[in-house]
């Protein structure tokens, strides 16, 4: 990605939550004129090894304050799932009973 420049672009940068310092900072200066970046993650699961900051989490805290950048921020309140998920969680809960 080094060296490109993402112009008339609209990008999703998901699961954010599990880049580095360096990997957040690289995908943030590419943007180009008339780009859109949308970053998605959640900073209560990271997968990253001990002592490896979240390049999400560094990212909330150092752009802030950063005019033109918009943060929000979602809890349990907004997971909505498909209808069939309670359906298929209830079918597993009856084989494993079985089992």
């Amino acid at each position: 990605m080094r060296g490109r420049t993402l112009d008339n672009a609209f990008v999703i940068l998901d699961e954010a939550q599990n880049t580095t310092h360096a990997q957040m900072k690289m995908f943030l200066t590419r943007m180009g004129p008339n780009a859109k970046f949308i970053i998605t993650g959640d900073p209560g699961q990271i997968d990253l090894p001990r002592r490896v900051t979240s390049g999400l989490k560094e990212a909330l805290l150092i752009l802030k304050e950063t005019n033109g950048i918009g943060m929000l921020f979602l809890d349990d309140r907004d997971v909505i799932r498909h209808r069939l998920v309670k359906k298929v969680i209830n079918a597993y809960k009856t084989i494993e009973h079985q089992n």
